[in-house]
């Protein structure tokens, strides 16, 4: 029995690690990838103000959106060709990565009350 809690407690942690995603790695892909030049190198300002702002944006909502683009689902709005091919080879990880590192970064998007 205490085996198999403390195999539950590894997984829990190695799952967790994975799911919150590394920003330092994220932040390579970024560069990788060059998203800065639609988004704008802080990723605050994007080159066409129909571009989302991506700095301080929700890690769910950017893994939400990246795998959308990913898939090409239409449904969701997320079947633009450009953002469809960059995102084409990341993996789950990759994703998770990238949208902790734009989390990470100072934004200018608000909520209002």
């Amino acid at each position: 029995m205490k085996k198999l809690l403390i195999a539950l407690a590894c997984a829990t942690v190695s799952y967790s690690a994975v799911a919150g995603g590394n920003i330092e790695a994220g932040k390579a892909l970024t560069e990788k990838y060059s998203c800065f030049a639609c988004h704008g190198k802080d990723f605050n300002s994007p080159i066409d103000p129909s571009y989302p702002k991506l700095a301080g944006q929700h890690k769910d909502y950017l893994v939400h959106a990246l795998t959308a683009y990913k898939r090409g689902d239409a449904a969701n709005g997320r079947n633009n060709a450009i953002m469809g091919g960059q995102v084409k080879a990341l993996s789950d990880q990759d994703i998770g990565d990238i949208a902790a590192y734009l989390h990470s970064l100072p934004g200018s998007l608000v909520s209002h009350r």
